[in-house]
């Protein structure tokens, strides 16, 4: 993984001394509350329901073991020993003192980990594929651009107040993993007669007006990448709503101008920048691509007797194999998501014990490395098929070897009102309720793969709109509904669920959960996955047995009453 030299340590060293006076001057008055407010945003500070929320960045999701021991006693120190990980590879503490994020800026700084823009209206984290580098479908192994990204991104000087918030994902496989159709930027690399490119997409995004995002380059040769985002920042800070946030995001403006005026625009600005000092060369490439070199794997065999022997006699272990374990480029050798989401506890959640016991098996097995994914599980990229079974066994004593990845029970989730002061409702007690009505393994694996997102208002940290099944909290006079999408979908197909009708109250959600399996168990085909069997039989069958007597009983309620 990239290793910070001299010039990225001094930038961090003095980001957190500037923000320690920042805070200086605000305790004594010199900066009022709406003159800190844009400055301890971009260096990850939220004041919350309870308290400040703190986001430390994981560029491209990559860390080493060091860091996220540093993380494990960050949380322990200044936090109630446990993080959060994001949809967008992030590390969120929940409940730290104001005061003292300086100090943990400068904790973070010892092991090149920071906050910087991980929130405010600039240009935030990049994020990519979490196999990349090792998965087996990948064209390219987009890290290398992703940091260059990066290093662009970083302080740079003209978006730094943008008219909103701005996110940029990469993918280099064959199957997108990074949601890259809903980003403000979404590339895809990809090879055309011999040369290397992105297909470049602009304008996508969830929230408050869900867009996938629309083609505004099909092919940009790789050396112009920085050049034509920077064409597009441009053209959105100039012509982008700041008069409005619910309409200030690129999303709006490509909509309102289409895409077609929207990249006229963009090649208008690029023709000026083309060929400037922001395009990549091939020796600056090179030596960031050196970083990210293939470490040293043994020569073994794809095939692993005593571990197929294992899984064999272990009905345990070969589910979680089967489940949590991903093909690799290099015979021998498994991509491994240990779970964050154990029955019981919110998704995404993460101790400092278990911090430190999966800094252990990275030391141990993976080279010292590890991901997170924006699922929010995280990932041992690199471990040899011997070593599983002792992976697995380690991991299940720590509590993260549920073998759930891609079932119900994997859920991605917002912190929703619990901890988010934007929250319309909890998310945390109908992702419990959900775990607890489908407890049963042999069941969940029978359901079968299936995307259940939840988020607690209007702007989809919990990526509602493109799971399986979407649940959104909505307010009504006060108190807490919830909304319901079914068929919305990642990867390059993706698309938006769709709203099936008036929202449920909390305690209905695990009955309308189970309704719409029950739906789907009974009209699959052989072998058919949820999305197949719904988009065959439409929605309608679904819609019908979650409503089906609701009327009834609301009239029978009131005549009751």
């Amino acid at each position: 993984m990239y290793k910070y030299d001299a010039i990225d340590r001094q930038l961090i060293l003095d980001r957190v001394e500037q923000f320690r006076d920042q805070v200086r001057r605000w305790q004594a008055g010199e900066l009022t509350d709406d003159e800190f407010r844009p400055l301890r945003l971009q260096n990850g500070l939220y004041i919350q329901r309870h308290a400040p929320m703190f986001r430390i960045a994981v560029p491209y999701g990559m860390m080493n073991s060091a860091q996220l021991r540093k993380l494990a006693h960050v949380a322990r120190q200044y936090d109630r020993g446990y993080g959060h990980f994001t949809t967008r590879h992030n590390l969120q503490l929940n409940w730290p003192k104001l005061t003292d994020v300086p100090d943990i800026l400068a904790e973070l700084a010892e092991v090149d980990l920071h906050a910087i823009q991980t929130s405010g209206n600039c240009l935030r984290n990049i994020t990519t594929d979490q196999f990349a580098g090792v998965a087996a479908d990948e064209v390219i192994d987009p890290r290398p651009l992703a940091e260059i990204l990066r290093q662009w991104t970083t302080f740079h000087p003209e978006f730094a107040f943008l008219p909103r918030k701005f996110k940029i994902a990469i993918s280099g496989s064959q199957e997108d993993r990074a949601v890259t159709w809903f980003h403000d930027i979404g590339l895809h690399l990809k090879v055309v007669d011999g040369v290397t490119g992105f297909t470049v997409i602009v304008g996508g995004g969830l929230g408050r007006t869900p867009i996938r995002g629309q083609v505004v380059r099909d092919f940009l040769p790789w050396q112009h990448i920085l050049t034509y985002c920077e064409a597009i920042l441009r053209v959105y800070n100039r012509f982008g709503r700041r008069d409005n946030a619910y309409k200030a995001r690129i999303k709006i403006l490509v909509q309102a101008l289409g895409v077609e005026e929207f990249g006229q625009l963009v090649e208008a600005e690029w023709a000026h920048a083309k060929d400037g000092p922001a395009t990549i060369t091939q020796a600056e490439y090179d030596r960031v691509a050196a970083h990210f070199g293939a470490p040293a794997y043994a020569t073994i065999a794809a095939v692993n007797t005593a571990f197929e022997e294992k899984k064999a006699a272990e009905k345990a272990f070969a589910r979680w194999v089967d489940r949590n374990t991903h093909a690799h480029k290099v015979p021998g050798y498994a991509a491994v998501t240990l779970s964050l989401k154990p029955h019981g506890v919110a998704p995404g959640d993460i101790t400092s014990e278990q911090m430190e016991v999966v800094a252990d098996l990275a030391d141990r097995y993976s080279f010292g490395e590890l991901r997170i994914s924006h699922e929010q599980n995280v990932i041992l990229a690199d471990v040899r098929l011997a070593d599983l079974h002792a992976v697995w066994q380690q991991a299940k004593a720590a509590g993260l070897a549920t073998p759930n990845i891609g079932l119900l029970t994997s859920m991605i989730c917002c912190p929703g009102g619990d901890f988010c002061d934007l929250a319309n409702a909890k998310s945390i007690p109908i992702a419990t309720a959900i775990q607890q009505r489908f407890d049963d393994l042999d069941y969940l694996f029978d359901i079968g793969d299936i995307d259940l997102n939840i988020s607690g208002c209007m702007n989809a940290c919990g990526h509602h709109h493109v799971g399986h099944i979407g649940v959104l909290g909505v307010d009504k006079n006060n108190d807490e509904f919830y909304q319901v999408t079914l068929g919305g979908r990642q990867g390059y197909e993706a698309r938006l669920g769709k709203v099936i009708g008036p929202s449920f109250s909390a305690g209905e959600m695990p009955d309308v959960v189970e309704k719409i399996i029950q739906v789907y168990l009974e009209n699959r085909h052989p072998d058919e996955r949820f999305l197949d069997t719904l988009d065959r039989i439409g929605v309608d069958p679904f819609k019908n047995r979650v409503y089906e007597g609701r009327a009834h009983g609301k009239a029978k309620q009131k005549e009751t009453a």
